[in-house]
């Protein structure tokens, strides 16, 4: 081999070296997120994404079943959360645990997207609190004000803050509970090719966590509810590869990808639909209608506080407040006079929530004439239904949710319904309605 031979197979080499490098540097450049310096002589940080807020997939279904609570008209229950630890054991010595140990903050946190329809007592962590009655009880404690206290002697100035007791309020109901399982690799399954040291793969793989919440009535430490839910999560991963000589050069080149759905977020999201069911049982409230409203439903970026439409009983809620009319608990004087516009009857059939047939039909047409200027609608029950007070009342908020949510799923706010007239909870009347049939509430919707 001649000299110049030799010459350009060097240079073709270096050529080779100097664009493999080349490339590579490229693929980092592109890869390297965006840095900053902060002040002059540091070295420049990197800058990734602003802080959000932590939404989850139930969003929606959060603040649909807050308005739903606060339809009602009655106090907020006032709940608090115990321990909601991780019970699955799941440790690393190189990751530590597996499983969060916040269950008990992830429980606070879904409670507050609720977003005042449940009030939230402090429990799991009261030491600052404890910590000051303590120094009020040694009259320790001041607020920079003098304050006048009686006694056999009179009146006296005292520096310290006076206390006689009762300002922390009780709480109803409470929540526990933990994480119980955590399973890896429940199924599995992928494909691998290699031919002449040149292939690709690519796989899939599951595992499963449950979490098993309870929540217990504060005064007689009665288990009012329990709920066990699974979630399932599902991850993969995808590569191609090439190991061969070229020539007399080796190419070693691996590209590939792989994710996993956020475990802990899987865990919180649990947490939350938890939560849904735990307050549906104790405030009698369907939560129902408000996840098949989300079926099929796009990720909510929204927080739920900010997506409620109904105003609270007790008010203070971050949302836009919207007047919620006469409460579903009570009833206008006599039966408030309906406002103007057209009228249209929703039928159940006996004992049923569920909207079927002619009634299901209605709600495209409550929905046209709502936008039009609002709508009456007229809720008739069969005649042979004769329930106890409380038993309809719970019956008939029930299929005022339905109602509710299935024309949310058109386009209409929960807060444009407003509940016009409801037999008083002491009138065991039957208010005929047409051969065989009763009314048993009116609602205003829109205008």
């Amino acid at each position: 081999m001649s000299k110049v031979d030799a010459g350009f197979r060097r240079t073709g080499r270096i050529g080779r070296i100097v664009f493999a490098v080349s490339s590579l540097a490229l693929i980092a450049g592109c890869a390297t997120p965006p840095r900053e310096q902060i002040a002059p002589g540091e070295i420049p940080l990197v800058v990734g994404p602003p802080v959000r807020d932590n939404v989850t997939p139930l969003e929606g279904v959060l603040a649909c079943f807050a308005d739903h609570v606060a339809s009602t008209g009655k106090q907020p229950i006032v709940v608090s959360v115990g321990e909601v630890k991780d019970f699955t054991g799941k440790y690393s010595l190189n990751e530590g645990n597996a499983i969060t140990q916040g269950g008990s903050l992830m429980v606070y946190s879904a409670l507050g997207k609720l977003s005042g329809a449940v009030r939230i007592a402090e429990r799991f962590d009261p030491s600052v609190a404890e910590r000051e009655l303590s120094y009020i009880d040694r009259r320790q404690l001041g607020d920079g004000e003098t304050h006048q206290l009686g006694g056999p002697n009179g009146t006296q100035q005292v520096p310290w803050l006076p206390y006689f007791g009762g300002t922390i309020q009780q709480s109803d109901y409470f929540i526990v509970g933990g994480i119980t399982e955590v399973n890896y690799d429940i199924g599995s399954g992928g494909v691998d090719i290699g031919i002449d040291q040149v292939g690709g793969k690519g796989r899939t793989y599951s595992q499963q966590v449950a979490i098993d919440l309870r929540i217990v009535d504060t005064k007689t430490l009665m288990v009012k509810k329990t709920v066990s839910l699974s979630k399932q999560f599902t991850g993969y991963e995808v590569g191609a590869n090439i190991f061969r000589f070229f020539g007399s050069d080796l190419f070693d080149i691996n590209i590939g990808a792989r994710g996993q759905e956020p475990l802990q977020l899987g865990i919180r999201t649990a947490m939350e639909e938890g939560v849904i069911r735990l307050v549906s049982a104790v405030t009698g409230v369907d939560y129902e209608p408000c996840k098949a409203v989300q079926i099929g439903a796009s990720y909510s970026k929204t927080p739920a506080e900010k997506l409620r439409q109904v105003a609270n009983p007790s008010g203070g809620f971050a949302g836009p407040m919207v007047s919620s009319g006469v409460p579903v608990n009570q009833s206008t004087a006599g039966g408030a006079a309906a406002a103007s516009g057209p009228e249209v009857q929703v039928s159940f059939e006996f004992g049923s929530t569920v909207l079927m047939g002619d009634a299901l039909g209605r709600i495209e047409q409550i929905a046209a004439a709502s936008k039009q200027g609002g709508v009456n609608v007229l809720i008739t029950a069969r005649e042979t239904e004769n329930f106890d007070p409380s038993k309809r009342d719970a019956l008939t908020r029930q299929r005022i949710a339905t109602i509710t949510s299935a024309l949310a799923s058109k386009g209409i706010a929960p807060g444009a319904v407003q509940v016009t007239w409801q037999p008083d909870a002491a009138d065991t009347s039957i208010h005929r309605d047409g051969p065989g049939m009763q009314e048993i509430a009116r609602l205003r919707i829109g205008g």
